[in-house]
């Protein structure tokens, strides 16, 4: 198992990527939830061009990424599951909704944290908001996300598997939830009691701050029920809702050289 993780993971999460990346889009055109203000071609390009820089900004950066660490934490013992016997599978599951909890954490944050949120307002700073959002982060948050993770990795020790299935998860619902598709009412609210629906994570890219400063969850929506940062519906609704952040609302804020020196651009900003 270990073997394949290793020899197959970039091109199981590839796969994945791609071929939920395609679904969302055809949906976006089949059933969009509201109509874009901005050139799709301009944010399109934008945004998948993060990625592209953000891959080859990890692979100079990371000499070895979570999923090689686990191994290597399980290979020396490191992390509290290397060092006790569970049952098999039910350390995988513990693992994942762990990790899940940190990224809430990480997210908050980002979000409380003067200079994290410089960072992690880029992603924000889209106007719209569909599928491709979903990917558009700075890289100096992908690098402190990935160190996260690697901490989280070292003490807890989690499994190589879980690690990959993680990561599946959390890009595959990063799509979902960002994705521009309108869901019946009634399959959005019974969702939102197991995964992120578009419907819930759209409220917390509002320009107002407190729908901002809402909803951080990625994956499981649990922890804004729990720890109350949970909040239903924006109040000029989804259609009307403003999306973005107001110190960047220009077109030209949506180009990639725009969108990497944003951190570093001073002015009156609203307070997170």
């Amino acid at each position: 198992m270990v073997d394949f993780i290793l020899n197959f993971e970039n091109s199981v999460r590839l796969s994945f990527f791609l071929g939920i990346f395609s679904v969302l889009t055809v949906c976006e055109l089949i059933l969009p939830r509201r109509a874009l203000s901005q050139s799709k071609s301009v944010r399109w390009y934008s945004n998948l061009g993060i990625v592209v820089f953000n891959s080859v900004f990890v692979g100079i950066v990371f000499p070895m990424l979570p999923v090689a660490f686990a191994v290597l934490s399980e290979e020396r013992g490191w992390g509290m599951f290397n060092m006790i016997s569970v049952m098999s599978g039910l350390d995988v599951i513990i693992c994942l909704i762990i990790l899940d909890l940190i990224i809430y954490i990480q997210h908050i944050l980002f979000h409380k944290i003067p200079i994290l949120w410089r960072f992690h307002r880029m992603h924000h700073a889209d106007q719209d908001f569909d599928v491709s959002t979903g990917i558009r982060f700075h890289p100096v948050e992908i690098f402190l996300s990935i160190a996260i993770k690697m901490i989280a990795i070292f003490l807890i020790g989690v499994p190589a598997e879980a690690v990959l299935i993680f990561e599946v998860l959390l890009n595959a619902t990063s799509l979902f939830n960002h994705a521009n598709i309108k869901l019946p009412r009634s399959l959005d609210l019974v969702l939102r009691y197991f995964i992120v629906t578009p419907d819930m994570h759209r409220v917390h890219h509002s320009v107002i701050p407190k729908e901002t400063n809402a909803n951080f969850g990625f994956n499981l929506p649990w922890w804004d029920y729990l720890f109350l940062t949970y909040r239903a519906q924006p109040e000029n609704g989804h259609k009307e809702m403003l999306i973005g952040i107001s110190q960047f609302r220009t077109p030209n804020d949506l180009h990639l050289h725009r969108m990497l020196i944003q951190p570093f651009i001073l002015g009156s900003e609203e307070k997170v």
